[in-house]
């Protein structure tokens, strides 16, 4: 994501938000856990079960906000299960099936708890059905930043990070769960509905145009997307065929693509630095919307709040190997998507032409202990801090002084086997220090203490 915020803004192994509240074969019935134990957002996601798909069936009317939605949850039980939950901020709840049958439920603020007529097996498949309707606002993160389904006049502005997905579908709204989706989306003809994955029908009929889009790689929830506005679709080709999906607002100027010109040879180069392109399609979502102020990595789709320039778009895209593909088991790891990411971004400059990450490193390095930048530790931010400055200059910078450390040859095998051994999966730093370590040969403890969590400027690592 590139949404740094400057000024306003150990290690623990933690079980994944699919394991919590497991239970052994043959216990009794219990409720799911209202949230996967995530110490930054304590009710995000929700534990006792495992989402495989997502089916979501949305009609939406900028003019008035008015959202109608029904959401098909395929899931797989992990204990036994008396009642569960999914979490949805606001909306009226109409009707809940679980499995064909009518299930009782209860709202507390952005829990939704279900209780199906019978209770559910470990290891049971379920199907659940949420029928829901309401108007939608404009929704701030923990920091006062706008995120999740943020209305706009001319249709919606979409960016879900970190838990921001329950603010317009019922769901395990925690990159422990990922899923698969199909999105169906009904806007007023002459809208365009953009979505995860690829476009796989079009019609309109009296009024209305129904998108349907499908994303068949494993996706965390603050990934998924459908954004609403004056987009123009546009169609293209990358390395080896790749499908590319650009939605540009027609309020912007033919500039606003500029930033987008070399996603190919971006594609090409980091696939060559750290493995093939995750996914099955790219593209990107250009917004006129001025009030988010920022561009996030949706999954196969980035959005951005304006025209970005050619950094921005390299940073989003880099995230498909680092965060997206590879992301973050609790959010307290941002900074492996996020110093990821903007270290890529100093690989695309060099690359190019400009300056190497070396030289970025020393210049950082330079300014003084007072620079905001230093703090907080980016290993443990805080969740009032998941996007300070910290967490993506003296992320990236962390991995600048561990190639250093490693040596080249070390530090260019440990990219690409943490991206080919962890694709599809989650992570934490102690997976990321254990490889280090298998591949150096090296004690990287001490280091990644100072680096990561020591308050202030390193002195000595």
């Amino acid at each position: 994501m590139t949404k740094l915020r400057w000024g306003v803004s150990v290690l623990v192994a933690v079980l994944t938000g699919v394991l919590v509240g497991a239970t052994p074969a043959g216990a009794s019935a219990g409720p799911g856990s209202p949230g996967v134990g995530d110490d930054y957002f304590p009710l995000a996601g929700n534990g006792g079960y495992d989402v495989r798909h997502y089916s979501l069936n949305i009609r939406y009317t900028p003019d008035t906000r008015a959202f109608v939605g029904v959401a098909v949850i395929d899931a797989r039980s992990v204990r036994s299960l008396s009642s569960f939950n999914l979490d949805l901020r606001g909306f009226t709840v109409r009707s809940v099936t679980v499995d064909g049958r009518a299930a009782a439920f209860d709202r507390d603020g952005q829990e939704l708890t279900i209780s199906p007529r019978h209770s559910l097996s470990r290891g049971e498949r379920f199907t659940v059905v949420v029928s829901y309707d309401g108007t939608t606002g404009r929704p701030e993160d923990n920091t006062g930043v706008l995120y999740g389904w943020v209305s706009m006049p001319d249709g919606a502005f979409v960016a879900n990070e970190p838990e921001g997905a329950s603010t317009w579908y019922p769901v395990n709204d925690h990159p422990t769960d990922k899923a698969t989706y199909d999105f169906r989306i009904t806007v007023p003809a002459g809208k365009t509905a953009v979505a995860n994955g690829e476009l796989v029908g079009r019609h309109t009929r009296a009024g209305w145009t129904t998108f349907v889009w499908r994303a068949t790689d494993p996706m965390a929830s603050y990934l998924s997307m459908a954004a609403v506005g004056d987009y123009d679709l546009r169609f293209s080709r990358g390395p080896r065929g790749l499908p590319i999906i650009d939605a540009v607002d027609r309020d912007l100027g033919p500039e606003a693509d500029d930033g987008l010109t070399r996603t190919n040879e971006m594609i090409k180069f980091f696939s060559e630095s750290f493995g093939p392109y995750p996914f099955t399609s790219y593209g990107a979502v250009i917004d006129d919307d001025e009030d988010a102020g920022y561009a996030l990595e949706n999954q196969t789709r980035p959005i951005y709040s304006g025209a970005p320039d050619e950094s921005t778009v390299a940073h989003e895209l880099a995230h498909m190997w680092f965060g997206d593909s590879v992301s973050p088991r609790r959010w307290q790891e941002i900074w492996l998507n996020e110093g990821f990411a903007t270290y890529c971004e100093w690989l695309w400059e060099e690359h190019t032409g400009g300056s190497t990450p070396a030289e970025q490193f020393d210049a950082l390095y330079a300014r003084p202990e007072t620079a905001g930048f230093w703090n907080p530790p980016p290993g443990a931010p805080g969740a009032e801090n998941l996007f300070a400055g910290s967490v993506y200059l003296r992320g990236a910078m962390t991995l600048q002084a561990l190639r250093e450390k490693i040596g080249d040859r070390d530090f260019t095998a440990l990219l690409r086997a943490w991206y080919s051994r962890n694709r599809n999966d989650t992570v934490d730093t102690a997976d990321l220090i254990a490889l280090a370590e298998r591949i150096s040969r090296t004690d990287l403890d001490p280091f990644f203490q100072v680096w990561l969590y020591q308050p202030g400027k390193p002195q000595s690592w």
